[in-house]
C-alpha cells in the first residue's frame, strides 16, 4: 500500500543546499518534542487531507529533468512500511532523494543505504545520548542505542550527510551542545537551528525566549572543535559570518 502524503511542495531551494527538490511530507511521528513546529503532521486530524499518490508521482515523472532531487520528510518517514517502495519508486524514476529522520530506526537506515535508495541523510540529534536527557527533549523514552547506531551508520555511509539540533534554552546549554558534537566527530555537517517560539506541539513553548545571536555563535563554536562542518541555520542575520 502506498504511503499517505500528507503535503508536497513542487519544488524548493531550500530543503536541500545547493538543489532544486520536491518536497514530500508523511504524518506522524513516533516522538513527541515539545517545541516541534509541525504539530499538524505530528498529530494529524481525521480531516487531514491526503496528496494523491499518483498525482506526485505524475508530476515527479513529468518534471524530473529540472528536479535535482526529493526530499522525504515528516512527521518521521520511517515509521511507515511503504517508506521502502517510495523510495525505490523515486530512484526508478532518476531522482535524486534525501531522507529526513529522527534516526530512531537505525536498521531501516542500514537497508536503506545498503541498496543505494539514498543520496543524502539529514538527521536530528535531539540531546546528549544519555536516556534522561533524550527523554526530557524527545518527550517519549528513546533507546539511545538506536540513536548512536544511526549516527555512526550516517557518518560511514559515505552520503551526504548533516545532523542538526533544535537548540532550545530550557533543554540545552554549552555542556549539552559539547557532548552532541563529541559524539558526532567525523561528522561532515553539523547544524545548530534557532529554537522558533511559534507554533508548537506544546503550546506553552511560546512563551520560551529563543538564545540571542551571540549565544548561538559561541554554541557553534563549541561545536565547531569536535565537528568542524559546524554552522548555524536560521533567518538571515544568523548565518555564519
Amino acid at each position: 500500500m502506498p504511503v499517505q502524503i500528507k503535503g508536497f511542495i513542487e519544488s524548493s531551494l531550500i530543503e536541500w543546499e545547493g538543489m532544486i527538490s520536491s518536497v514530500i511530507f508523511l504524518s506522524g511521528c513516533n516522538l513527541r518534542c515539545p517545541y516541534c513546529h509541525a504539530p499538524h503532521l505530528v498529530n494529524p486530524s481525521e480531516d487531514m487531507e491526503t496528496i494523491p499518490f499518483e498525482s506526485v508521482m505524475g508530476y515527479l515523472k513529468k518534471n524530473r529533468r529540472w528536479i535535482d532531487g526529493v526530499v522525504v520528510s515528516g512527521g518521521e518517514p520511517t515509521i511507515h512500511s511503504g517508506l521502502k517502495e517510495l523510495l525505490r519508486q523515486l530512484k526508478d524514476l532518476g531522482l535524486k532523494v534525501k531522507l529526513d529522520t529522527n534516526g530512531t530506526n537505525p536498521k531501516l537506515i542500514e537497508e536503506f543505504v545498503e541498496e543505494g535508495l539514498l543520496h543524502c541523510i539529514a538527521m536530528d540529534v535531539k540531546a546528549p545520548l544519555k536516556e534522561k536527557n533524550y527523554r526530557e527533549v524527545a518527550g517519549v523514552p528513546c533507546n539511545v542505542q538506536d540513536i548512536e547506531r544511526s549516527i555512526k551508520t550516517i557518518i560511514n555511509s559515505g552520503l551526504e550527510h548533516e545532523f542538526r539540533t533544535t537548540v532550545c534554552p530550557s533543554y540545552l546549554g554549552e555542556g549539552e551542545v559539547k557532548g552532541i558534537a563529541r559524539t558526532l566527530q567525523g561528522a561532515k555537517k553539523y547544524v545548530l537551528q534557532s529554537f522558533r517560539p511559534t507554533v508548537c506541539l506544546d503550546p506553552d513553548m511560546t512563551k520560551e525566549t529563543p538564545y540571542p545571536i551571540e549565544t548561538l555563535k559561541q554554541l557553534r563554536d563549541v561545536a565547531g572543535a569536535h565537528v568542524e562542518g559546524s554552522h548555524i541555520r536560521g533567518e538571515p542575520e544568523l548565518a555564519v559570518s
